[in-house]
C-alpha cells in the first residue's frame, strides 16, 4: 500500500460533536500533509439509532468546517454482503467457528469463574466441535454466534502505534471473540476491518477508546492476509471532571452546530480543536490552514487526554475562554472582504442585511465592520453589540445606562444641546465633533467624559467601543442628532 489513504467513519446516531470533528480534522490534516486521500464512510449498521437527520448533520458539519473528503460518503450498510463473505471465509478456512453456548450458559460459566477466581474469558467450549456435532446442533435449530479462533500461540501479540508506541498483549489474554451475532449480523469489529481492507486504508487515526478492539483487529488482518495499516490512537476529549465528552452526557455545547450558531468562524474552531491533543512543539497557538497542514505530524499528538473547559466562571463567555480567544484573533485578522461575507450571512439571519451593503454603501459597510471588530469575540457580536451601527432598534445595556446616564440627570438637557450644535456644524468631522463636545462640557462646567460617555451610551447602547468620534462618523450626523435628542425616556 504505497498510497496514503485515511478514513473518517462516523456513526449517524446524533449530531457531529467536537470529539468526532477533531478526529476528522486530524485525518484531514494528515491527508493534506502527505498528499493522501480521505474517505468519508458512514457506519450506519445500527439501524435503530441511525437517522437521515444525523447523516445530514454530520455532512453539513464537516462541510462548514471545511473538512472535505476525496471519496464517499460510502454507507456501511451497503456492504453487508461483503461482511458476510468475510465471515464465511474465516469459517471455511478454519479461522472462526460456530458457538452454540447460550447466554445462560455463559452467565453460569462467568459466575463459576468469579467464585473460583479464575479468568472470566470464554472457555472455548465450542472451538473444537466435530462437524457431526455442529450439523446436529444446526438441525435442531440451535442459535449460534460465530467466534474468531484466536491462535493458541506462546508469546506476545503487538503493533506499533504512532502516538502511543508499542502496544502488546499476551495471546493467552485474548478471548475467542464474537464476529457475527446469533441473528446473522456481523459485529462492528469485523465490519470495520472488512471495510478498511476494501477501501485500502493505510492509516487509521481514531480515539483511544477504540484500542480495546485494535489487537483483535490486528488478528483479523493477519487471518485475512491483508497488510496491517498504521494505527494512531489519539487522546480522548474530556470535560473538567475527566469524563469523556459525549452527545448524550453534555448536550448541545459539544455540538459543532452550537459553535456555528454562536458565531464562530469555522477555521477558528478547527484551530482550537487541533490544540485539544496536538502541539507544534512550541508556543504557537494561532495557525492559518496552511501553517497547520505544514506543521502537523502524528508524532506531535499528545498521549494524555485533553480537557475541554466548556464550563467556566466567566459570564461573558459561553464556552472555553481559550476557544473564544482563538476565535477573536481570527475574526480580528481576517481580510476585510472575507469578514464581510461572514457578517453578511449573520445579518441575513438577524434581518439586518441590506442589499446596498453590496452596492453603493459597500465602502461604508467595510469601514464600519473594520472599525468595530477589535472588541468583538464572535460574529454574533456584530448584530448584538454592533447593532446600533446598522439599525435603530438596538438595546441600551444596563451597565452603561446606570453608570453613564442615570448618575447624571443633566444629560437629559445637555445631550439635546449637543445635538443642536452638531446639526449646526458646517462640516461634521471627527475633529469638529470632539471640539464641539468638549466646548459644551467646558461651558457647563462638567468633565468632558460625562458628555462623551453619555453620548456613547445613547448612540450605541454600549459601555465601550472605538473612539467616540470615529463612531459618530460611522453612524452619521442625522442618526447621531436624532439619538441625542431622544433621552427623556432613559430617566423613566
Amino acid at each position: 500500500m504505497s498510497d496514503i489513504r485515511l478514513r473518517f467513519p462516523p456513526s449517524p446516531t446524533g449530531y457531529l460533536h467536537i470529539g468526532g470533528a477533531r478526529t476528522a480534522l486530524y485525518n484531514w490534516l494528515y491527508a493534506k500533509k502527505t498528499g493522501g486521500k480521505l474517505i468519508l464512510r458512514i457506519e450506519d449498521t445500527d439501524t435503530e439509532r441511525s437517522t437521515e437527520e444525523s447523516i445530514k448533520g454530520i455532512v453539513d458539519g464537516l462541510t462548514w468546517l471545511g473538512i472535505d473528503w476525496d471519496e464517499g460518503p460510502y454507507f456501511q450498510s451497503e456492504f453487508s454482503d461483503d461482511h458476510a463473505r468475510v465471515a464465511n471465509r474465516l469459517l471455511e478456512e478454519g479461522k472462526a467457528y460456530k458457538c452454540f453456548c447460550t447466554k445462560e450458559d455463559l452467565d453460569a460459566k462467568r459466575e463459576k469463574a468469579l467464585a473460583e477466581k479464575q479468568s472470566l474469558g470464554y472457555d472455548r467450549t465450542c472451538r473444537d466441535l466435530s462437524k457431526e456435532q455442529i450439523d446436529k446442533n444446526e438441525s435442531a435449530g440451535l442459535p449460534f454466534v460465530i467466534r474468531f479462533k484466536v491462535p493458541q500461540r506462546q508469546g506476545i501479540l503487538s503493533y506499533e502505534d504512532k502516538v502511543l508506541g508499542t502496544i502488546k498483549s499476551d495471546y493467552k489474554e485474548i478471548d475467542d471473540f464474537v464476529i457475527v451475532r446469533s441473528n446473522g449480523k456481523p459485529l462492528y469489529l469485523l465490519c470495520n476491518v472488512a471495510d478498511d481492507i476494501r477501501d485500502r486504508i493505510s492509516h487509521i487515526i481514531r480515539g483511544q477508546d477504540h484500542m480495546t478492539n485494535t489487537l483483535k483487529q490486528v488478528l483479523l488482518y493477519e487471518a485475512l492476509a491483508a497488510p496491517l495499516p498504521i494505527f494512531a490512537h489519539i487522546p480522548l476529549t474530556m470535560d473538567t471532571k475527566r469524563a469523556k465528552i459525549s452527545k448524550r452526557s453534555h448536550g448541545e455545547v459539544v455540538a459543532v452546530q452550537f459553535y456555528r450558531e454562536h458565531g464562530f468562524l469555522a477555521w477558528a474552531l478547527n484551530n482550537y480543536l487541533a490544540l485539544l491533543g496536538w502541539s507544534p512543539g512550541n508556543d504557537q497557538e494561532i495557525f492559518s490552514q496552511e501553517e497547520m497542514i505544514e506543521q502537523f505530524t502524528l508524532e506531535r499528538i499528545n498521549k494524555s487526554h485533553s480537557i475541554f473547559n466548556y464550563r467556566n466562571n466567566d459570564p461573558k463567555f459561553f464556552t472555553d475562554p481559550k476557544a473564544i480567544a482563538i476565535n477573536e484573533h481570527h475574526l480580528r485578522s481576517l481580510p476585510i472582504d472575507e469578514l464581510a461575507n461572514h457578517v453578511k450571512v449573520e445579518f441575513q439571519k438577524e434581518g439586518l442585511w441590506r442589499e446596498e451593503y453590496d452596492g453603493e454603501k459597500r465602502a461604508w459597510f467595510l469601514t464600519t465592520i473594520d472599525l468595530i471588530r477589535p472588541r468583538f469575540h464572535t460574529l454574533k457580536d456584530f448584530g448584538d453589540m454592533g447593532r446600533a451601527y446598522f439599525a435603530d432598534d438596538f438595546t441600551i445595556c444596563e451597565k452603561p445606562l446606570k453608570k453613564n446616564i442615570l448618575k447624571h440627570p443633566g444629560l437629559a438637557d445637555w445631550l439635546p444641546q449637543l445635538a443642536d450644535r452638531y446639526e449646526a456644524l458646517a462640516e461634521f468631522t471627527a475633529e469638529k465633533a470632539e471640539d464641539t463636545a468638549r466646548q459644551l462640557a467646558e461651558e457647563l462646567d462638567v468633565k468632558p467624559g460625562v458628555i462623551i460617555n453619555g453620548m456613547r451610551t445613547v448612540v450605541t447602547g454600549q459601555l465601550a467601543g472605538p473612539s467616540m468620534f470615529d463612531i459618530l462618523m460611522a453612524i452619521g450626523r442625522e442618526k447621531v442628532v436624532e439619538r441625542l435628542r431622544t433621552t427623556d425616556n432613559l430617566y423613566k
